[in-house]
């Protein structure tokens, strides 16, 4: 379905933007993979999920705080590929402090790496989409927001903050280019067992003095009314019917998929 369209997923050494990165991959989709530690054993994952298209996957290692660097990364996809078909907006960071108590040095990294990043992105990747099919543009734009995007939690001020500002910049960006073939949207996960939440998992099992089970079961139980984990792999697909015939009318939606979260 994508053979011969390109993605970038930023954030995606792990993850959710792993999980998305390949699940694009399996649907023919070039990758531009970007984020620090391991990158081989991500990369030989995507490639493998992709091996039956013969795609190809390239890595930027970009600081999403700094605007210089995303430059540079789009640049470097444009080059490998011709241009950013498919931009998936996932680098994020957390922190958890009272407002009173917040550094305000991690507010400045949340909101750049969280918000900032993703304006850079779209704006670099906007000029390419909107020339591609003949002027009549294409293009997919999937900002991963959060159920924090739609509802706020004590101690998240940044989060909360960067995710709501992410869904206001979701509908502009398709509000702008409702008449064209390019298309933007966020998704807004509930809890997903990534590295950020089992460091959460891991603090909350420390200071209750519980086991993992008992921390995982607290965790979800307060939020969460299905009491289970949304997967990277159903992110993923979710990611891939965005990008689908089926998503073209799809635009400036923030698609919650949070176990009931926000049903309440």
């Amino acid at each position: 379905m994508l053979k011969g369209k390109t993605a970038l997923v930023t954030g995606s050494t792990s993850g959710i933007g792993l999980g998305i990165a390949k699940a694009l991959a399996a649907v023919g989709a070039n990758i531009v993979m970007n984020g620090f530690g391991n990158v081989e054993g991500p990369r030989a994952e995507i490639a493998a999920a992709g091996a039956a298209h013969g795609i190809q996957v390239v890595h930027h290692g970009a600081d999403m705080s700094k605007p210089a660097e995303i430059a540079d990364m789009m640049a470097y996809a444009a080059s490998e590929f011709g241009q950013v078909d498919i931009l998936v907006n996932n680098a994020g960071i957390q922190h958890v402090a009272r407002i009173e108590n917040f550094p305000i040095d991690k507010w400045d990294a949340i909101i750049a790496i969280n918000l900032s990043s993703a304006f850079h992105a779209t704006r670099l990747a906007l000029p390419g989409m909107q020339k591609a099919n003949g002027g009549m543009g294409w293009g997919r734009i999937i900002n991963i927001a959060s159920v924090h995007g739609l509802v706020g939690s004590a101690e998240k001020s940044a989060y909360v903050a960067a995710k709501h500002g992410i869904v206001g910049l979701t509908k502009v960006t398709a509000l702008e280019n409702a008449k064209s073939g390019v298309t933007c949207n966020a998704i807004c996960p509930g809890w997903v067992l990534t590295p950020l939440v089992q460091k959460q998992l891991d603090d909350r099992a420390k200071a209750n003095n519980v086991s993992m089970q008992v921390a995982t079961a607290q965790l979800l139980g307060e939020k969460e009314p299905s009491v289970q984990f949304t997967t990277p792999e159903e992110l993923g697909a979710l990611a891939v019917f965005f990008c689908s015939p089926a998503g073209n009318n799809v635009r400036g939606v923030a698609w919650n998929m949070d176990g009931g979260w926000v049903a309440q």
